[in-house]
Formats: structure tokens, sequence, C-alpha cells
């Protein structure tokens, strides 16, 4: 009782949070997940008040906010790309995708791993969303051409060097790339490396280019200028059900920041319009 009449409460349930101070910041009342969830990202945005202030002559008295440096656009695309290269055990860079490849060296590769039963994933470079993927590999791993294929986070090379193992007939094709055809990697792993691609990640139907679903589009539509990589949850049933089981989300699209769960459309969509989110993306 002394907390209610403290804090006015007259509502049940009813949310307050409180800063350092115990002083209220925010009060939400009622059982709408999405205003609780924007009240306490709001409240773990805000900067921590010190308990007094230094006198504004006192120089030595001054604390001086130290910014953290904000990586360059060359390291935060290697950071991507080794996200990329090491999200699976067998990794190619391809022109369109397993199932569709889009050009005839993609495709004799993708009969090759498949002929020898090795398991592999894939990057469709073609993606014009991903266009300083296509770049930056070619520089990253000073290799000019595609497709790319990595075992183990290891360039291999591409078509002709992935035929001239395959014409080895002394060791198999398994060996020399050093994979194990019975292990592919975990999902957890998986799920781990896709998080890490990029700070802000969205997971969606299809592609920002293309979407195929209403929800996936109008996500994309608000996310507008961001710096943001996607992963098309439809070409990937294992991402699909892991990520549901691992955030506890059961729809789709869903947006990550540092590999944390922002949430779906509904969600983005009251950051996007309260102006929290432009505020929570910033310096990306």
């Amino acid at each position: 009782m002394k907390i209610k009449s403290k804090y006015d409460v007259s509502i049940v349930p009813t949310f307050l949070l409180l800063d350092e101070r115990k002083a209220i910041v925010d009060r939400v009342e009622g059982t709408e997940a999405s205003k609780l969830t924007l009240s306490v990202r709001k409240l773990l945005s805000m900067p921590l008040k010190t308990a007094s202030s230094p006198s504004e002559g006192n120089d030595e008295g001054k604390v001086e906010e130290q910014q953290p440096k904000q990586k360059s656009e060359e390291e935060t695309l290697n950071a991507k790309l080794h996200a990329l290269i090491n999200s699976a055990p067998m990794m190619m860079f391809m022109k369109g995708s397993p199932t569709e490849p889009k050009c005839g060296f993609s495709r004799q590769c993708v009969e090759i791993l498949k002929t020898n039963s090795i398991p592999f994933h894939s990057f469709d470079i073609l993606d014009p969303a991903q266009q300083h993927v296509r770049k930056g590999l070619k520089t990253y791993s000073d290799w000019p051409t595609y497709p790319q294929i990595y075992a183990n986070g290891e360039l291999v090379g591409g078509l002709d060097i992935l035929k001239e193992m395959v014409e080895d007939e002394s060791t198999s094709l398994a060996e020399q790339l050093g994979i194990n055809k019975e292990q592919d990697i975990s999902i957890e792993e998986r799920l781990t490396a896709l998080l890490s691609r990029s700070k802000l990640m969205l997971f969606m139907k299809g592609l920002p280019s293309a979407p195929k679903c209403g929800f996936s589009r109008q996500i994309v539509e608000l996310l507008g200028e961001a710096k943001f990589d996607a992963f098309d949850i439809l070409t990937d049933d294992e991402v699909r059900q892991g990520l549901k089981k691992l955030s506890d989300w059961p729809t789709y699209p869903q947006l990550y920041l540092d590999g944390e769960l922002i949430g779906g459309l509904d969600i983005v969509q009251e950051m996007v319009e309260s102006g929290e989110f432009s505020e929570m993306i910033e310096g990306l």
C-alpha cells in the first residue's frame, strides 16, 4: 500500500521505470508489451546521472565524455566479411543460389559439391543490396572473380581450383577441404554468426530489393537509409525455426541491433514514430 500511495498507482498492472536516483522516468499502465519495450529501451539508452556535478569554473572537476571511436567503413565491412566467411564450415559466394545459379561457373561448383556430398552454405553476390560485399570480398581475399569458395574460414579458390582438387583421386575432396561431411555447423553457431553479420540485422521474407510479404516490405521502408543487412528466412528453414526459438519471437520480420532483438514491424513502427529509432541507430 505504501508503494501504491507513494507512486500514485491506480491501475494494475502498472510498470514504473526509475532512474538510479529512484525518480520516475516513465510509467506504463496496462499490458501493452510494445509500450513497455519502448520505455525500457528508452531508459537503457539514457546516460547515467552523477551524484554531484563539478562547478562550471573548475576545469579539473570537469568530466570529459570519452566517445568510442567509430570504426572506419573498411573495418566494419571487413568484420562483416569475416562473419560471413565463417558462418559455415563450407561457404560459397556465388551468383544466384544453389537452386537457381545465375552463371555457369557457379552452377558447376554447386554440382561438384553436391556430387561429393559436401554440405555448404551460400551467399548471392548479385543481390543489389549486397554490392559492398561483392566488391569488398575481392579485396579482402585478393581474389578477383566469382564464385569464391571457403573452407573453415580459409579461401580455397574458384571453379578451377575445385576442379583440380577433384582430379586428385588420391584423396577425397572432403579431406582436401578439411570438411567433415557428417558434421555440419550447429544451428546455434550459425545463428550467432548471422546475428553478428551487421550491427543492424533484419530477418525477413525475401530481400530488401524484393520483399516477399507485406510486413517485410513495410519494415524495409521504415528502415529507410539506415545501414542494415538482411537474411531471407524463406531460403533456410533451419534458420527460420531456430531463430524463433532462440529469441522466443514467433513471427517475421525480426530486427536485431548488436545481436539483441528489437522486435517486429509493430515495435519498429512505434519507435520510428516516436523518434526513438533514429536516436538508437545514430552513428551506425
